[in-house]
């Protein structure tokens, strides 16, 4: 299990003041997107559980040995503060679509977030794709105007959501687009593994 902790998220001047919940969501999603990041692309699908930090320290007081001081001054001082555990072990299964409908979390996990990479074309391009499966791949691969993109998206089983988005070819922190509805399809699919 990989443990990734969220500090307090940090505001923006020109954007509405959240609600405590989803600020932290958002922190934690972008946490998550720039630690996967690190490890480069071309990496397979990652999924999160996202819980309580309070919650958690009280459940495990060991955990707090394992956080940063500043990261358990932070969840004392704010029950809406969020850790991250990726799950190892994630089911064998042919697509994004089949693992979401396998996943469940227990009632002590109060968010999950889940990042993938894929393969966007304008809208133009998509069209023009053939319908055979074998020569789609070859024309999405070769054609000039493809957009590899890392998607993290988060929600929490109270109903915020928060997605961000990275390109490959801007890839830098100071580049990523970050927003409640980016990948609206995902997001509920993901939301669905709470039902």
């Amino acid at each position: 299990m990989d443990l990734m902790t969220d500090e307090a998220p940090l505001s923006d001047p020109d954007q509405p003041t959240p609600e405590p919940a989803a600020a932290f969501l958002a922190e934690s999603v972008r946490e998550i997107e720039r630690h996967v990041s690190r490890g480069g692309w071309d990496g397979p699908v990652r999924v999160f559980a996202l819980v309580g930090t309070q919650a958690a320290l009280e459940a495990e007081p060991g955990l707090a040995a394992q956080l940063a001081p500043e990261v358990v001054a932070a969840a004392r001082a704010d029950a809406a503060h969020l850790t991250s555990v990726e799950q190892e072990g994630l089911p064998q299964v042919e697509s994004l679509e089949e693992l979401l409908g396998v996943l469940t979390w227990p009632d002590t996990v109060d968010g999950a977030a889940i990042v993938v990479e894929r393969v966007v074309l304008p809208t133009a391009a998509e069209d023009a794709m053939p319908p055979d499966p074998g020569e789609a791949l070859a024309y999405l691969m070769g054609h000039p105007d493809r957009q590899d993109v890392r998607i993290a998206v988060g929600v929490l089983r109270s109903g915020p959501a928060w997605s961000v988005l990275r390109t490959r070819a801007h890839d830098d922190d100071a580049a990523v687009a970050g927003g409640p509805d980016l990948v609206p399809g995902l997001t509920e699919a993901l939301r669905a593994t709470f039902l």
